[in-house]
């Protein structure tokens, strides 16, 4: 008989739950707050000319609403009186009034409930978010989330940088369309994939100047020995974690151990970026 409907905020992900209420019978609209109200505005103005004009529809819109309800209720809910000054007027039936009485009670233990509802709904925005990620399959096997904070504008590309988690930075560079197409402004939520074999592991850089835009600093937290190459997972401060392949004579070469710093570097060409649906 009631319907809940999620709204999201987009700036502070939270959700607000709002809901309709209406009756029906097999399956036909009997009446919600507009037919109610209605019926209302009849009890108070003692006229349909007077309770259209209060509710803001016309006279036939009323009378039909009226017959509707009528029909559907299998009784007048609506009556005329007859003499009196101006000649008589419209009232509600005793059903009518039963009906109005009880469809308030109603509406206000809905409102009661929605409201409970919305309680339990904080924070459940974000493990939807999450949900949607881990559901998300890709070939690529860094992913990326987080918010753009910059866009500039270039002759034939744009560079697009994207905040991820732990405060780190990306820079994805894309055609002027591929950012109209997806809506990446400043502020807007987007993913970035980076295939594991675009990436060149590095251990000291210092003093190093690199041509790539991306640096991603932290520790190596596995090494993944495979027949030929090497996984190389380096956890990020604040969280997250990149992944490299590399090769058996490049881990040996580099000293790669677990524990031991490393940083993660790749060019804006390789990012690719996207935005969930």
């Amino acid at each position: 008989m009631g319907k809940a409907r999620r709204a999201a905020k987009p700036k502070g992900r939270s959700i607000e739950l709002h809901g309709s209420l209406w009756m029906t019978v097999g399956g036909k609209n009997l009446g919600g707050p507009g037919r109610i109200g209605l019926l209302a505005r009849i009890a108070e103005c003692g006229s349909i000319t007077g309770a259209a004009r209060a509710m803001g529809m016309s006279y036939k819109a009323a009378w039909d609403a009226i017959d509707g309800m009528n029909s559907l209720a299998g009784e007048p809910l609506v009556e005329r009186m007859t003499g009196g000054k101006g000649g008589g007027g419209t009232r509600l039936t005793v059903r009518g009034q039963r009906l109005v009485e009880n469809f308030r009670i109603i509406e206000r233990e809905h409102h009661r409930f929605i409201e409970q509802l919305g309680h339990e709904a904080e924070g459940i925005t974000d493990d939807i978010v999450l949900v949607r990620r881990l559901a998300m399959r890709t070939s690529a096997r860094n992913q990326f989330f987080g918010n753009v904070v910059d866009v500039r504008r270039g002759a034939v590309n744009d560079e697009v940088e994207l905040e991820v988690a732990g405060g780190q930075r990306l820079v994805a560079t894309i055609t002027h369309e591929s950012t109209e197409g997806l809506g990446l402004r400043v502020g807007a939520e987007a993913f970035a994939l980076v295939k594991a074999s675009s990436i060149v592991v590095v251990t000291n850089d210092a003093g190093a100047r690199f041509s790539a835009r991306n640096r991603l600093a932290g520790t190596i937290t596995r090494l993944l020995p495979g027949a030929v190459n090497t996984e190389v997972v380096i956890e990020l401060p604040g969280g997250g974690s990149v992944a490299a392949i590399v090769t058996h004579d490049s881990s040996e070469a580099l000293g790669l151990a677990v524990g031991a710093p490393a940083t993660a570097i790749f060019k804006a060409s390789s990012v690719i970026l996207g935005i969930a649906v």
